[in-house]
């Protein structure tokens, strides 16, 4: 079965079989793993007098009237009744064979979403068909499947497609194989496969609607706990090719070390010291490093990285950090180059923008060695970019980047081979199982801990028809000597819809505002002029900057206390949380004013509870979780990453140990079951890690 195409079927030729593979349908297993996302009730027939606003039901009566309503939308009304109710079927679209079918005495069989109408509950457009009283229509046997679909493709092709896949199932149980060993189904309590695949396509009608539609059903939790284990392999199987690629080692004498670490005017916290030796161990191995550092928002990685660098540069080797945005990566390289020039370490700088001889110089500089670390962005995978001894990349806000980026990057280095070290950075906590599921492959350090004198971001909530008070609040600020943020968003995404409100409101500020310098950065401003107005900001020229959300990442100015964000409604829970770090960076006392629109939405209101309520990354990554999906809190996942047909890493995260668990065992004991299980639900995908 797992080979046996999708054109085995009938009435599946190439043009549907193109269709299917939108679905990722190809073989008769993909049809049986392709389950339906909810179910309708078309087992029973209700009495309309038992109907409630929003049941989807079947109901059966005789027409009472049909008439054609004229307003302002022409409509065709029939009301039919059956002993303990009546009901009104509205259609909008109709012919004149159509009234005259639906006369008075004539009994329907109808199938539909229940309404309240103006005077009576409704059914709109409802699927029916003509009964004869003496022959009586026969209902369903199981509840009726809806499937996940694509243009050109209908449910009922769809219900037959999977009608015959389920019969090729009973007539060849072997076909569809049991991967999991007996010993590991009765540890974790799973469901038989086949029984599990059989109920979820045809269930019966006392089938528990409530747990299937929240994905709970034993059924389903069976075919998630496979496809979970399936990821969890994989990742397993890429961490141990990594472990057997060689890699150069870099135990560095520690000289360069010591001297940045004697120059910081601040001490590293207990949680950095922590996380530069557990780096510094892995760089003196003969194996690649794969470890991902996650820290809060101010919680000092960029340091962290630093001290990696030069760990690599004292052992003879050259180190790339790649930034996803132009913004962050010079970020990177004026904090690179204060740290670095001093010690006599060159650092060049490589982005899209660099043109013509100053690229020539740079691309030289890299290829023969002088630059020792390399910084910038999307640019350094590029053709003509050759390192002379590439031992360490390091990658900031990683799952901004596809995998296939981050490797061929990774690529650049392999020498005699060896391949570089790779260190991954993120601001964005990721909650622990997630991280645990979705990076399996990566060792996970934490820096759990904020520099002394940080002090927590007061956040409040007000709306945005108290702005005057918000305007004087900035005016206060901005006279006691500190800086200030206004934040601008839009719900559409358009640069120019973006733009213009930022304009709008830089000139309103000026205007309300005439005794403060201000400063106005967004996506359309010229890179030149974007730093020359950050430049200004940053030392102090500028009192009050206006920006979109490009400044979510990469701008550090310890004397701004104060940021005011528009809207923050429209935006998710984590880049609030990475707006709001751009202030609380000096040892003043920071606030961050959410000025919202009313009415806010439940969800609304949550969210902005949660960001008043804390200013730990971890737990507001959790929420975001819980809320959104780790889809995006992950970020926006890219080909070849963890793409999830039927799990659903928030609501089944009680399973994750149990996986972890039968990843030991399978891999252990059933190595040749487990190569399998990755190709039944990965297939292609399982290569990503190969490349």
């Amino acid at each position: 079965m797992e080979s046996c195409p999708i054109t085995s079927l009938k009435r599946v030729g190439p043009k549907v079989a193109e269709k299917l593979a939108r679905l990722r349908i190809h073989t008769i297993q993909d049809q049986l793993f392709h389950l339906p996302m909810r179910y309708q009730d078309r087992t029973r027939v209700q009495s309309i007098g038992s109907l409630r606003h929003g049941d989807q039901a079947v109901i059966e009566g005789e027409v009472e009237l049909a008439d054609i309503k004229f307003g302002r939308r022409r409509s065709l009304l029939v009301q039919i009744s059956d002993g303990t109710g009546s009901l009104l079927l509205r259609f909008f679209y109709f012919s004149n064979a159509q009234k005259s079918n639906l006369s008075r005495g004539v009994r329907l069989r109808c199938f539909g979403e229940v309404r309240n109408g103006p005077n009576s509950l409704e059914m709109v457009h409802p699927e029916y068909q003509q009964v004869n009283a003496e022959t009586p229509l026969a209902v369903d046997e199981f509840l009726t499947p809806i499937y996940p679909t694509t243009e050109g493709v209908h449910q009922r092709t769809l219900r037959n497609l999977s009608d015959q896949a389920l019969a090729w199932l009973e007539e060849a149980p072997s076909t569809l194989q049991e991967l999991l060993p007996e010993q590991l189904l009765q540890r974790f309590r799973l469901p038989d496969l086949a029984a599990a695949v059989r109920y979820l396509h045809r269930p019966p009608p006392d089938a528990p609607q409530h747990q299937l539609a929240e994905g709970i059903h034993p059924a389903q939790q069976r075919l998630t706990f496979e496809e979970l284990l399936a990821h969890q392999i994989s990742l397993r199987e890429l961490r141990q090719r990594h472990q057997q690629t060689l890699a150069p080692t870099l135990p560095g004498d520690g000289h360069l070390r010591d001297s940045l670490l004697d120059r910081l005017p601040f001490q590293l916290t207990s949680a950095q010291q922590r996380v530069v030796a557990e780096i510094a161990s892995d760089l003196a191995r003969p194996h690649p490093m794969q470890r991902l550092v996650q820290g809060d928002v101010g919680s000092g990685k960029t340091i962290v990285s630093a001290l990696a660098a030069l760990q690599a540069v004292e052992s003879g080797y050259q180190v790339v950090l790649m930034a996803p945005t132009e913004l962050l990566a010079e970020q990177h390289l004026r904090n690179f180059a204060d740290w670095l020039t001093p010690l006599g370490v060159e650092t060049a700088w490589l982005t899209g923008r660099l043109k013509g001889k100053q690229r020539e110089q740079a691309l030289a500089r890299v290829a023969d060695g002088s630059a020792k670390v390399v910084v910038g962005t999307h640019a350094l995978f590029q053709g003509d970019v050759s390192f002379f001894d590439l031992g360490l990349v390091i990658i900031d806000e990683q799952h901004r980047f596809g995998v296939h980026q981050r490797l061929a990057l990774r690529e650049k280095g392999i020498k005699q081979g060896r391949w570089p070290h790779q260190l991954i950075m993120t601001a964005t906590p990721i909650p622990r199982t997630l991280a645990m599921t979705a990076y399996a492959d990566l060792d996970i350090s934490i820096i759990d801990e904020l520099p002394p004198g940080r002090k927590p971001v007061t956040t409040v909530a007000i709306p945005d028809n108290r702005r005057d008070e918000v305007v004087a609040r900035v005016r206060a600020a901005c006279a006691e000597g500190r800086q200030a943020y206004w934040v601008c968003t839009l719900i559409e995404e358009s640069d120019v819809l973006q733009c213009q409100a930022a304009e709008d409101t830089e000139r309103l500020l000026v205007e309300v505002l005439p005794e403060l310098q201000v400063g106005l950065v967004h996506g359309r401003v010229k890179q030149e002029g974007k730093e020359a107005v950050m430049a200004r900001f940053k030392t102090g020229e500028l009192d009050l900057l206006v920006a979109t959300t490009v400044i979510e990442v990469g701008v550090d100015v310890p004397n701004a206390s104060l940021m005011i964000v528009e809207n923050p409604e429209r935006l998710g829970l984590a880049q609030l949380h990475q707006l709001r770090g751009r202030i609380g960076r000096g040892s003043t006392e920071s606030h961050c004013v959410l000025m919202y629109h009313a009415p806010l939405s439940q969800n609304a209101r949550q969210r902005l509870a949660i960001l008043r309520d804390s200013n730990d990354g971890f737990v507001i990554a959790n929420k975001d979780l819980e809320m959104r999906g780790p889809g995006e809190v992950l970020g926006t996942r890219q080909t070849g990453e963890m793409q999830l047909r039927i799990a659903d890493l928030v609501r089944d995260q009680d399973l994750l140990d149990d996986v972890r668990e039968a990843a030991d065992l399978m891999l252990a004991y059933h190595p040749e079951n487990a190569a399998a299980l990755v190709r039944r639900w990965l297939g292609e995908r399982a290569e990503y890690g190969k490349v």
